[in-house]
């Protein structure tokens, strides 16, 4: 069944990304993916966001603004602060609600896409073969193991079908992080100069330190 072995891959390739990512991170992609549309929370995050950079902006225009010389204008500024952060904590406590119901429907969902599919398939085609191995090519018990747990002997069952995919693809994600590792690592420092490689120092010709020149000032003495 080649739709069956295709099928069991693709979603061990799914967990195995679920797994690699996070489900945080997945759940706060999904997140934002979802406030693009229109949905019943879109205003509200688009507000919340107005309402963070207003206060942001109001608590900078209150640090530059001194409280004893300015104090009108720096009450005025606290009144319209105040009154923001308390709209914005009060968007931001309604958004968290929401978002903690939204993350646990995803989080049902997923599982039940993921490993409850995956248990589901090994209950119900526990007892098919999903290929089958030449005769008398394996010891008895290699095909007792690789028929486990219900299957017809000789052949592979689901369960291990699904064990030999997890295992593949987490050598072939392993091989490629080292693979981008190994690319993106730098080469070295910076390139040493002649005197810190060791090599021997040029010496000038015309330099006081050369035996040539402490010979030409002797002479000049005498």
């Amino acid at each position: 069944m080649p739709s069956l072995l295709m099928t069991v891959f693709v979603l061990q390739l799914a967990i195995h990304l679920v797994n690699t990512l996070g489900a945080v991170a997945i759940n706060d992609l999904l997140w934002t993916l979802f406030n693009k549309l229109p949905t019943p929370t879109s205003k509200g995050v688009q507000d919340q966001t107005l309402l963070r950079r207003e206060v942001v902006r109001l608590k900078r225009e209150m640090n530059s603004t001194s409280s004893q010389d300015q104090f009108a204008k720096w009450a005025k500024l606290r009144r319209q602060h105040d009154k923001a952060l308390a709209e914005y904590d009060q968007k931001t406590n309604s958004l968290t609600t929401y978002k903690t119901s939204f993350d646990n429907t995803i989080t049902i969902s997923r599982w039940l896409g993921t490993n409850g599919l995956r248990f589901f398939l090994q209950f119900w085609y526990a007892r098919q073969p999903l290929f089958w191995i030449p005769q008398n090519w394996l010891p008895g018990y290699v095909e007792w193991l690789l028929a486990f747990p219900r299957a017809p002997r000789g052949s592979v069952s689901i369960q291990i079908w699904g064990i030999a995919c997890a295992s593949v693809i987490q050598l072939v994600s392993a091989a490629a992080v080292a693979i981008y590792a190994l690319g993106v690592q730098p080469t070295g420092g910076k390139r040493k100069t002649g005197s810190e490689k060791g090599e021997p120092m040029k010496i000038s010709p015309s330099g006081g330190g050369t035996p040539q020149g402490r010979t030409g000032e002797r002479k000049k003495e005498f």
